[in-house]
């Protein structure tokens, strides 16, 4: 193997292991928005 293609390996190798990481973000912030409870109707949310 040549520098370049080591390299190539190596950047692509790096390339999606970032956008792995990105998508496992951005799917626990969507699942993380999605858990807010709602606050039953007529009653404070401070009150238990």
């Amino acid at each position: 193997m040549t520098k370049k293609s080591k390299a190539a390996i190596g950047a692509a190798a790096i390339g999606s292991a970032a956008i792995a990481a990105a998508l496992l973000y951005a799917n626990k912030r969507k699942k993380k928005d999605e858990a807010k409870p709602t606050v039953p109707s007529g009653e404070k949310p401070e009150t238990d």
